[in-house]
């Protein structure tokens, strides 16, 4: 297995994935990472860790189908065949979405399809969570498809929602599940 990502922030499911191959954890090789942000950390520590990276966005490439081509051309060019979705904060182009079926995955921080679907991202779906009153929160690994959030679940992992949660709180608890359990999706993906 040969991982790519897409990243505009941090990258942190990224990030621990990479770590995991390096440390033996899963049998693939991490090659590629695109963000849509210039001043992505994830740019950063991806390429202090040798990957290939780019900076595709629509400030560069304002045509979506441009920009969609330059994306896959720069990700099939690098030799990945498994995509993930690392807060990656833009919808996956035809193209993208093509190349990758199957083989492209993404972690929304709730129990989809709870709160999911356009504008439910990062600190939204937290304070929807919190809004509802739900007792249980978490996160949830899928497959990516047209639709937003709406690809087949792999993996969720559970967290309570406790009395006097707040954001930050509620936040922190998912966080703190999403590397293990993006782990073992991938590693599920990647079984013949």
């Amino acid at each position: 297995m040969r991982l790519a990502f897409l990243a505009s922030h941090g990258g942190s499911a990224a990030k621990h994935l990479v770590q995991a191959c390096r440390d033996g954890l899963l049998d693939a090789a991490a090659v590629a990472l695109v963000s849509n942000n210039s001043q992505s950390p994830a740019l950063a520590w991806a390429r202090e860790a040798g990957l290939k990276t780019a900076h595709l966005s629509s400030a560069k490439y304002p045509d979506a189908d441009e920009l969609d081509d330059r994306i896959c051309t720069f990700l099939v060019d690098s030799g990945a065949d498994t995509l993930v979705l690392s807060g990656y904060m833009r919808e996956i182009g035809p193209r993208v979405l093509q190349a990758f079926s199957g083989r492209l995955v993404n972690i929304h921080p709730s129990l989809l399809p709870r709160h999911g679907g356009r504008g439910m991202y990062g600190d939204r779906v937290h304070e929807a969570v919190l809004a509802a009153g739900d007792t249980e929160s978490g996160a949830t690994v899928h497959l990516v498809t047209a639709g937003i959030d709406e690809g087949p679940i792999l993996a969720q992992a559970r967290v309570p929602v406790l009395p006097g949660d707040d954001l930050a709180s509620l936040k922190a608890r998912v966080q703190a599940v999403e590397g293990e359990l993006m782990l073992q999706a991938v590693r599920e993906l990647a079984k013949p």
